[in-house]
Parts: structure tokens; sequence; C-alpha cells
């Protein structure tokens, strides 16, 4: 089970911490990633952190704005998002996949979601 927090409206320019906190015993196993979803819009990657060695890959239009980070002591997930921008405005889903290699982009090959956080970024 997946469960995100950290969601919330801010002005353009501002930041926030998704957190998403994982239970099991085999978190470490998992290649986590965060996916949004904005009204009328399929669900895009975000980012993704292997299981391994924790390589991190971004879309284009959030690299450089937003890390995601992994502790698999509190087997949680993070993603700060800094200068976000209203087109950063969407629900935004925690995901969890037992696919090996590469941490894939397609939502379809991610096996366990949360049930999603809203951000909200005002102009």
């Amino acid at each position: 089970q997946l469960v995100e927090s950290g969601g919330g409206l801010v002005h353009t320019g501002g930041s926030l911490r998704l957190s998403c906190v994982a239970s099991g015993r085999t978190f470490s196993t998992y290649t986590m990633a965060w996916f949004r979803q904005a009204p009328g819009e399929e669900r895009e990657f975000v980012a993704a952190i292997s299981r391994l060695d924790y390589t991190t890959s971004y879309a284009d239009s959030v690299k450089g704005r937003f890390a995601i980070s992994r502790d698999s002591m509190t087997n949680m997930v993070f993603l700060q998002m800094n200068r976000l921008k209203p087109e950063d405005t969407a629900v935004y889903f925690c995901a969890a996949t037992v696919v090996l290699g590469s941490a894939p982009k397609r939502h379809q090959e991610y096996n366990y979601w949360g049930q999603g956080t809203q951000v909200t970024v005002s102009s």
C-alpha cells in the first residue's frame, strides 16, 4: 500500500515536498516513481528512482526543478518540487514497479499506486 501526502496550494515559484510511505517489507525491491494527472489529461511520468543504486530519472518538464529521493529505513519516497509553475497543477501519484532495469516511464508498467495528492499552483 502506498499513501501520499504533502500536496496543497502554492503560488508560482513556490515549493512543496511530497511524501509517500509504503507498507510492507519489500520496499527495497521496488523501483519507485511519481506520476501526475491533470483534468482531462493522460497520467504522465514525473520522476523515478531505481531500487538498487538509486539512479534517478526525470521528465524534461521538471528536470532541474524537482528532485526524487527515497529512504529505505522508513520506506518512504519524496518529491521535492521547487520553482513551481501553474502547469505543474495536477494530482500527483506515487507508484511502485517490480520491473527490472531502467525505471519505466509508462504508467502501465507500474504495479502499485497511491490514492494521489492534489498540487495546485496559482499564477
